[in-house]
């Protein structure tokens, strides 16, 4: 993607994400509301001081270890997730032996062909450049495993009414361990239901679904894709006795120690 986004402006990352979401609602990929829950995220981010917080990086940890650890893991995408983190959330899935699904609430023919081409060339592109660390030998392999999910699902989460329930019955329905990138609270709920670990990336800590979740990650995506795929090649052991509540409030705190700074 090409952008005018200047590398010396002190907020290149922001513009360069905004600029990446403008091209991707031009190419057909965003619903009309996308550009707003981006600019909604970005308010909680300033509050965080724009960096990955001691308790995000302690709940990447987490996610990595269950991911590693499923027999079933599942990595959901929406239009946002797409534009700007595509490339290394695909890594993750292929690190984790997981599967991808597109999963979104405006659906429209037109918008899961664009989304869907998208991914396909996304995935190409990383399967002919293996990640520094990563045994080449067996990248292309590990890449071609990763399913994408989407096109047609045949499967409904049980408790979820409208266009979000729908899903693969083989993909996100058959999964325990789910992560779920600019989740919504209603459907983080049902998952969680069905006996699910949801790991849901939200920059705000006191959403229905970061607190709903099983492991709450509160950081931007991008920067938690590129942390998740570091801890995946390495991964931990899970923590059976993980408190989410506590990473909620640290995020909290680290926002109230930053407005009592300023």
């Amino acid at each position: 993607m090409s952008h005018a986004a200047d590398p010396s402006h002190p907020r290149y990352k922001s513009l360069l994400a905004r600029g990446k979401l403008e091209e991707a609602a031009e190419a057909g990929m965003l619903a009309a509301s996308a550009l707003i829950a981006h600019g909604r995220g970005e308010a909680f981010d300033y509050l965080l001081g724009e960096v990955t917080t001691e308790g995000a990086v302690r709940a990447t940890k987490e996610a990595a270890a269950r991911l590693a650890a499923a027999e079933r893991a599942v990595i959901s995408f929406n239009g946002n997730t797409m534009a700007l983190a595509s490339d290394d959330l695909l890594r993750c899935a292929a690190l984790a032996g997981a599967d991808v699904e597109i999963n979104i609430f405006y659906r429209t023919p037109e918008r899961m062909i664009a989304l869907m081409s998208f991914l396909e060339d996304a995935k190409v592109r990383i399967r002919n450049s293996t990640p520094q660390g990563v045994n080449d030998d067996g990248w292309g392999e590990m890449v071609d495993d990763v399913r994408l999910l989407g096109a047609s699902p045949d499967g409904r989460i049980p408790g979820l009414e409208g266009p979000r329930a729908n899903c693969h019955s083989d993909g996100m329905l058959a999964a325990d361990v789910l992560v779920v990138p600019l989740e919504d609270g209603d459907r983080c709920e049902a998952l969680v239901a069905m006996g699910v670990d949801v790991i849901v990336i939200d920059l705000n800590p006191m959403s229905r679904s970061a607190k709903m979740a099983t492991v709450t990650i509160v950081d931007e995506i991008s920067r938690f894709a590129e942390n998740l795929f570091e801890e995946l090649k390495n991964p931990g052991v899970i923590n059976r006795n993980w408190d989410n509540s506590a990473i909620l409030q640290s995020a909290l705190d680290c926002i109230n120690d930053n407005l009592t700074k300023s």
